[in-house]
């Protein structure tokens, strides 16, 4: 008996993921070009005097933030996984909360906390009745330190998330074994828990170090100038895209030896358990008693302080006392604006998202697999470097129309997508790809493939099966990636900032800008409506944990 043939896949689908993956990496290449055209004169002067210094810098800070987030997240997660302590249901919860905070908005609330004037230095000079400042020491906030500080109180949950994840997952089964042998708990954490968590781990790391690498509002704020704020000064202050796009491509090696370093340490570590242990673990974990439990919660909660309370104090505080801002036409449109960028960048990183797992779904073949790794480098690109590879060749397509149009017809098209909101669009889409396709692919992956194979035995083509039967069913995930997507859109500071048309605001932009000017308290009601949009993923996150528990 003969075997039925087996129809191969529309080619359709691995035209359409080779599609993608070149729109994903035009703006790389196109800032790799910029880079080598810019002469050597030019790459003389960057490498002389902006990339050493700012390197130093930048490379310090990815350091001590990484070191802080690591210690914080690996040990909360250890704690509220492994024992069982007053409150610690709500803090597993709390603790996810500052990953709604963007950097740049703790920053600047910060600054205000910190501020001579801020509850702070205030309560210190009433507490030891000090009048000026040169009368007591205080530390600055604009500083390295203050840096490492606000950055590590928002991006700690990254960690604590892969690491919680990952302690869940592992059980009680090996931690048992050890503890039998006669291994204290903290011997059993340093020598079993944490090099079978060191995936999760290096995950974490990995996004918090790309992260800080992208953000520009807060060492802006804070004074600390990395590589990614010497692309924006070399590029708007002094005028030089050449030098801009060289100091870029230095950042590309940053990233590429993050993304080596963490599947180099991923490289070879695989453990299983049984998925019965997890119910094991509710069971029987510890109960901390006394100075131990006391030690634990407060552990848990001094991390949650820095990172939500203070923004949302200091923000919330000044939004209170602005109720007539609410109906200011500047946030008005920056609202508007805001809400048509993100969904138009939802509604392109999810189709495109949505092609690329669909291919792979259906066609398993290296041009769809490498289409697959292509399209997933966007995230690990910051926005400033997206802007300026976006940038230019958004603007040779605009002036080619324009001169054909002048020729040909006579009229002017001026500046139709790099002088609109389309290159935020496509800056965004690019660089939150990763995050729609991993969300649909996890969609996909919970779908048999028997699902297709009954569909089409019951008279269904591809295309029908695809419509009645594969998107009812991931609709969830749909959803999911676009809210995801949408949420860290209207968050986006550092490529918005850059490719933003004149008078065009977004809420993170009209932030920026009263921030700038020194007006926090303006900027409040905005910063408010961007945290408030920030707490749907994080809880969604949160929630989708525990029912995986």
């Amino acid at each position: 008996m003969t075997k039925p043939a087996i129809r191969r896949p529309s080619h359709a689908l691995s035209q359409g993921a080779l599609l993608t993956a070149a729109i994903v990496a035009m703006p790389i290449l196109a800032v790799l070009w910029i880079a080598v055209a810019g002469g050597d004169d030019s790459w003389r002067h960057v490498m002389t005097n902006v990339v050493p210094r700012a390197t130093g810098r930048t490379m310090e800070l990815l350091l001590l933030t990484g070191l802080v987030t690591a210690v914080v997240g690996i040990v909360t997660a250890w704690l509220v996984t492994t024992f069982d302590f007053p409150l610690r249901r709500l803090l597993s919860i709390v603790l996810v909360l500052p990953l709604a905070i963007p950097s740049y908005l703790a920053a600047y609330a910060f600054g205000e906390f910190f501020d001579f004037t801020g509850p702070l230095q205030s309560g210190y000079r009433a507490l030891f009745g000090f009048e000026t400042s040169r009368d007591y020491w205080f530390p600055d906030i604009r500083s390295m330190g203050g840096a490492v500080l606000v950055l590590s109180s928002v991006l700690y949950p990254y960690v604590y998330l892969a690491c919680r994840s990952m302690f869940l997952m592992q059980g009680r089964a090996a931690a048992d074994v050890a503890r039998t042998l006669g291994a204290s708990p903290l011997k059993v954490f340093w020598r079993i828990q944490i090099p079978m968590a060191r995936p999760a781990i290096m995950i974490g790391l990995t996004l918090v170090m790309m992260e800080t690498l992208n953000d520009i509002g807060a060492v802006e704020f804070l004074g600390v100038n990395t590589l990614t704020f010497s692309v924006y000064s070399t590029w708007l202050n002094r005028g030089s895209l050449s030098g801009a796009a060289q100091i870029a491509s230095v950042m590309f090696i940053v990233v590429a030896l993050l993304i080596l370093l963490e599947r180099a340490a991923r490289r070879s570590q695989r453990f299983s358990s049984n998925k019965t242990t997890a119910v094991v673990n509710d069971m029987v974990r510890p109960r901390l008693r006394g100075l131990r439990a006391a030690a634990a919660a407060t552990f848990c909660a001094l991390p949650v302080i820095p990172g939500f309370l203070v923004p949302v104090f200091v923000l919330g505080g000044f939004a209170l006392r602005r109720i007539e801002s609410y109906a200011d036409p500047r946030l008005l449109d920056a609202l508007f604006n805001s809400i048509i960028v993100s969904s138009s960048a939802a509604l392109a990183a999810v189709t495109l998202g949505f092609l690329l797992s669909y291919a792979a779904r259906s066609d398993g073949s290296p041009g769809t697999a490498l289409a697959g790794r292509v399209a997933s480098m966007g995230y690990g690109v910051p926005g400033t470097v997206l802007a300026i590879g976006v940038l230019i060749p958004l603007a040779g397509l605009d002036n080619a129309v324009d001169g054909f149009l002048r020729t040909h017809l006579g009229i002017s098209t001026g500046l139709l997508l790099s002088g609109s909101g389309f290159a935020i669009v496509y800056a965004c889409t690019v660089r939150f790809m990763t995050m729609a396709e991993g969300t649909l692919d996890a969609g996909f992956q919970k779908l048999s493939p028997h699902l297709d194979m009954a569909a089409r035995t019951l008279g269904r083509n591809q295309n029908q099966t695809l419509r009645t039967v594969l998107l009812p069913n991931m609709r969830p995930a749909i959803m999911t990636a676009a809210l995801l997507v949408f949420i860290e859109t209207m968050k986006e500071l550092s490529a918005t900032i850059l490719l933003r048309p004149f008078n065009f605001n977004t809420l993170a932009t009209l932030v920026y800008e009263d921030a700038s000017r020194a007006k926090i308290e303006d900027s409040s009601v905005a910063a408010m409506i961007i945290i408030a949009a920030g707490l749907i993923p994080v809880l969604l996150v949160s929630r989708s944990i525990d029912r995986q528990r």
